[in-house]
């Protein structure tokens, strides 16, 4: 069984790798920034923009995975973490780290993020590119790192199902017309619980690395 520090173990889909984590039998620890409870895992208060922080939670740790989200892009929360977790990561001796991402920085042939199509509203695309800037930071990085993300809109509660696909490219949904990319996303939602089962699997068992990598349903 492997050791996993869990960043933003309160969240959503946080919540959910830690659940799982739990249960397949990991040793985990469950990163809050305030101090919580968090059933079958060790509970303990973190800052992902803090680099002391970031090692003193991940020290003896397999893999850390970050679920992490800031609303406000302008404060550069996201250039921060990456700062952080590339010298707390380093201080404690951890290398992978699987971060999970929004799905509208996914790109869309020819290479085009999602964000960027003319359907896009203007007013989202500050805080996705500011998730995009964060992959070219961890790309400058020496750590194993993943990004996952699920489709661009709302997941979807319940169990996991296991039948999901992964992919580099944002796969495009059907329309009476035809096949489309175009914003807002119409496709099949994913479970939240999926995603975080893709993310726990990136640490448990690294498939990808270097790379932004995106979870769909599998088509019925």
């Amino acid at each position: 069984m492997g050791t996993f520090a869990v960043f933003g173990a309160g969240g959503r889909v946080g919540s959910r790798i830690v659940a799982e984590a739990v249960r397949r039998g990991h040793d985990v620890v469950a990163v809050l920034r305030s101090p919580g409870q968090a059933p079958g895992a060790r509970a303990a208060v973190g800052d992902v923009t803090d680099a002391g922080s970031v090692a003193a939670v991940a020290r003896g740790c397999d893999a850390v995975i970050t679920s992490v989200h800031s609303a406000d892009f302008a404060d550069g929360f996201h250039a921060r973490a990456v700062a952080a977790l590339a010298e707390g990561l380093g201080r404690a001796g951890v290398r992978r780290l699987v971060v999970v991402t929004t799905g509208s920085v996914l790109p869309v042939p020819p290479g085009v993020p999602f964000h960027d199509l003319d359907s896009f509203p203007a007013g989202y695309r500050g805080l996705s590119r500011a998730r995009e800037h964060e992959l070219r930071l961890l790309a400058g990085t020496d750590l194993d790192w993943v990004a996952v993300a699920g489709p661009p809109s709302v997941l979807a509660d319940g169990d996991a199902t296991g039948d999901y696909a992964v992919s580099t490219e944002l796969e495009p949904y059907a329309t009476p017309d035809g096949l489309s990319h175009d914003f807002p996303w119409q496709g099949p939602p994913l479970r939240a619980a999926d995603l975080a089962h893709a993310a726990l699997g990136e640490a448990e068992a690294p498939l990808h690395r270097h790379v932004l990598v995106g979870v769909a349903p599998r088509d019925p």
